[in-house]
């Protein structure tokens, strides 16, 4: 026998290492793209006419929103990468869609207030 327990969940340290600079890599990557839709929310403002107040909210909340869910997706792997056993996986799983439900709830809650007032305007 090998020692290990049957079943057992491991990850060599160097594949560790490499999901974890992958992360990385990507969450930079991510912040590039971030800063450049956020430059052009920032472009659209002017041509927004009577419905630039409401277009500026609802881009830059669409913007944040992706923000957070990327950052919480990031985290999740780099917990995943980290778990010590199935078990451990299976928590991470199951409180990560938890989250993601909650925040994907408040999200669409929080456009749909912000779409409100903007539908409202167009009509004028």
């Amino acid at each position: 026998m090998s020692g290990k327990t049957p079943g057992a969940y491991e990850i060599p340290q160097e594949m560790r290492e490499f999901a974890d600079k992958s992360v990385e890599q990507a969450r930079k990557a991510f912040d590039g793209f971030v800063g450049a839709a956020q430059r052009t929310v920032s472009a659209m403002d002017a041509s927004a006419g009577p419905l630039q107040p409401s277009v500026h909210d609802i881009g830059r909340k669409a913007i944040a929103f992706a923000e957070t869910n990327v950052a919480a997706s990031f985290a999740y792997a780099q917990r995943l990468v980290q778990a010590r056993d199935m078990a451990e996986v299976m928590d991470i799983q199951t409180r990560f869609l938890q989250d993601q439900m909650k925040a994907m709830e408040q999200q669409a809650r929080e456009l749909g207030d912000a779409l409100s007032p903007a539908a409202g305007k167009g009509k004028d």
